[in-house]
């Protein structure tokens, strides 16, 4: 039985061609189809939707980002809470790492095929995907010490000896790029001596050696085994990183892309509906490079979108912002961008590298600390430690500093979150945005991890608890942001390939108009300030092609304010003004 179609098989043996040689092609050609053959018939049943459409919102959530004492499994738990408060407001769960690990919160995998006892089973798993569609993390780049690979490799035995990369520690490798300022090359006692293996992101977590062949049919056969468990969106983690050659930064190399390609072609034949997002907190040009042309990831993280953000609403100037969107180049056709404010990781500051002066950085990151904030590093080729990201939970990035009040921490947080909300591209948000997380300083004592300020576990019983109280915060952030998102899902015009026009504001204000293939015209007015602004309705009414009072604003039941032939825009208000 052929596995492949014709044109796919084409493609995929020039890609092993150029990875391992044209002696090897056909062989491995024939492997590969060996490997994928089992998934045919599951991957013709999956029933996912089609790519996209404005209903697409996700939610980034560990599997025990809310426990109980209950002792139930923790996937059950969650599907218990996303069930009840979430169903209609979500598409997709982003579940981040299930599987068996070692440390960093689930990115140093040790069985990529099973579930942590703790969370439940695949059958947990399946049940989550009753009310929602699922994304799973592919952490492709790395695995653990403790996993059945590394075992035979130290052992130096089949089938698994040549997973993993041996290096001379004594070499300059300097010029390496790293995100990390901990040890490139990790010492490890072998079958054969003492040994240096390769760590990009710390010594639990080692780089597969994807030079070998074997390595990628066995990811590719994980990934396929990820998409038939139900992974609509399968996120590639920690993906620039993926080949290595001595002499080169080992970021972004032309072999990386052509396994994220090889990959693309696979499931584009196989399973056309399934999603490949690339993971790389990089500069914004290095970031969209993984479109290809069209031909590589089907989504792109926005990395650069919640420092800006950061910025822009804590100094009141939207230029950087601005000029940023201003040239954001639509994504390729059959692609989009992933905009979320807010991840499990800290928030990078890599992406503000030439959209941002560094004087302007420092401010941030000074601004950050003040406000609980850690900025974590890695080393640069220079051998010198320079930040990295910044770790804290976007609410409290919006408080005074110190334990001042603060007036307007809800608005400006609802400002960064709306707005997010109405760009080209699915809405990704993590969990602990829509509850409004504080910074969780005691976890991070008790793990030792910067990261962990922005990964609390919310106790089930405490959180319902919360949220029953109407009069809490956690409610009231939680049902307004909810209903803004609801609002959003009913808009053709935020369907993720609708035209997106970025409007000349004064200072301080940002105007986006997205316009559907269907004709409805939404322009979205932020006031990023905390002082009135102002907008001439000539401007408005020649975009929206409508008079004064044919407009709606879909976030608000009251009428728009106007005075003088201006529309006034509060501080730090939203406005999606469309027409009736």
């Amino acid at each position: 039985m052929t596995v492949l179609g014709q044109t796919a098989e084409q493609k995929i043996r020039t890609r092993l061609a150029y990875l391992y040689g044209e002696d090897q092609a056909d062989s491995l050609l024939t492997e590969l189809e060996a490997r994928i053959a089992p998934y045919k018939a599951q991957l013709t049943k999956t029933g996912f939707k089609p790519k996209w459409d404005q209903e697409d919102v996700v939610l980034i959530t560990y599997g025990d980002s809310i426990t109980s004492k209950d002792n139930s499994a923790e996937l059950a738990n969650l599907k218990v809470f996303v069930d009840k408060w979430l169903k209609h407001t979500f598409s997709v769960l982003h579940l981040l790492p299930i599987f068996p690990y070692t440390s960093d919160d689930g990115f140093s995998v040790a069985d990529y095929r099973a579930i942590r006892t703790d969370l439940g089973t695949w059958e947990d798993v399946n049940a989550l995907s009753e009310n929602f569609e699922l994304m799973f993390d592919f952490v492709l780049n790395h695995c653990s010490r403790v996993s059945l690979y590394f075992a035979d490799f130290r052992g130096n035995r089949d089938p698994y000896k040549g997973f993993f990369i041996y290096e001379d520690h004594t070499k300059d490798w300097s010029q390496v790029v790293r995100p990390r300022s901990t040890p490139l090359l990790t010492e490890i006692p072998t079958h054969d001596g003492l040994r240096h293996v390769w760590t990009t992101f710390s010594a639990d977590q080692v780089d597969l050696n994807y030079k070998n062949p074997n390595v990628l049919l066995e990811m590719i056969d994980i990934l396929l085994f990820y998409v038939a468990k139900g992974s609509r969106i399968t996120r590639l983690d920690a993906i620039a990183f993926l080949w290595k050659e001595v002499g080169t930064s080992c970021l972004h190399l032309p072999q990386t892309h052509e396994v994220v390609k090889l990959m693309r072609d696979i499931l584009d034949d196989m399973c056309p509906e399934a999603i490949l997002l690339t993971e790389t907190n990089v500069p914004h040009e290095e970031n969209i490079s993984y479109f290809g042309h069209g031909d590589e990831a089907h989504m792109v993280y926005q990395f650069s979108l919640p420092p800006l953000l950061l910025y822009s609403i804590h100094s009141g100037n939207t230029q950087y912002l601005y000029d940023w969107l201003k040239h954001l180049t639509p994504p390729p056709e059959g692609c989009t961008y992933f905009n979320f404010t807010a991840s499990h990781d800290g928030i990078g500051v890599r992406p503000l590298e030439g959209l941002l002066p560094k004087e302007e950085m420092k401010q941030l990151m000074d601004d950050m600390r003040s406000r609980g904030a850690y900025v974590s590093t890695r080393r640069n080729t220079d051998g010198k430690d320079v930040p990295y990201e910044i770790n804290v939970t976007f609410f409290d990035a919006f408080r005074n500093p110190g334990h001042q009040s603060a007036p307007w921490q809800a608005a400006r947080y609802l400002l960064s979150q709306t707005f997010a909300l109405c760009l080209r591209g699915v809405p990704g948000i993590y969990i602990h945005s829509l509850l409004g997380t504080p910074n969780d300083h005691k976890r991070v004592e008790v793990t030792g991890s910067t990261r962990a300020i922005n990964r609390h576990q919310w106790d089930m019983d405490e959180l319902e608890a919360l949220l029953e109280v109407h009069e809490s915060s956690t409610y009231i952030l939680m049902r307004e942001y909810q209903r803004r998102i609801r609002i959003r899902r009913a808009q053709p015009a935020f369907h993720p390939d609708a035209e997106q026009l970025v409007l000349d504001m004064e200072e301080g204000l940002m105007g986006i108009m997205r316009v559907a293939a269907s004709g409805q015209k939404i322009i979205a007015l932020y006031n990023f300030t905390k002082t009135f602004r102002s907008v001439n309705e000539n401007t408005l009414k020649a975009l929206l092609g409508s008079d004064v009072t044919q407009w709606q604003d879909l976030l608000h039941n009251q009428a728009l304010q106007h005075e003088d032939g201006c529309l006034k825009v509060k501080p730090y208000a939203c406005h999606w003004i469309s027409v009736v």
